[in-house]
């Protein structure tokens, strides 16, 4: 492997092959999907997932993360359903909620609206108590702040 995105890009295929190319016109994974030969239907917002989200959904049971990607594919599409998808109170944080097999699965994101309308996926946990995690959502907000000191300006 010549870098990182190779590696992701490598484990990405051997998932698609794995779930028999589900995944293939996903712009969760836009790298992917660069050209419109894609049989995409519009979506109305493009979720983005940072390496450690990426690396979440991969470290869990096929299903799993089959669930977590079908609820990724949901919002994008437009579904509005505060059961996968919810603002944490108090922040500018969202979260994508994943309920499998009584266990209960979260990915963290944020918004970017700049340019094109984004939900950018922070990083994952799988929830053992009621109430989410505080140094959760501060790590998620971290990551936050960082992104858009460096793409030039907080949002």
């Amino acid at each position: 492997m010549c870098c990182k995105k190779d590696e992701e890009r490598l484990i990405l295929l051997l998932f698609l092959e794995k779930t028999k190319g589900k995944y293939r016109g996903s712009e969760t994974f836009p790298y992917l999907c660069r050209q419109k030969s894609c049989n995409m239907e519009e979506k109305m917002l493009k979720v983005v997932l940072m390496a450690e989200a990426f690396d979440f959904i991969k470290e869990q049971p096929q299903r799993v993360g089959e669930k977590i990607f079908d609820n990724i594919h949901r919002i994008e599409a437009g579904e509005r359903n505060a059961q996968l998808f919810k603002k944490l109170e108090g922040t500018k944080i969202w979260e994508f909620r994943t309920l499998y097999n009584k266990m209960v699965y979260r990915l963290f994101a944020f918004w970017d609206t700049e340019k094109e309308t984004l939900v950018i996926a922070t990083h994952g946990i799988v929830k053992k108590t009621q109430k989410t995690p505080t140094k959760e959502i501060a790590k998620a907000e971290s990551i936050r702040q960082i992104y858009f000191n460096e793409k030039g300006g907080l949002s």
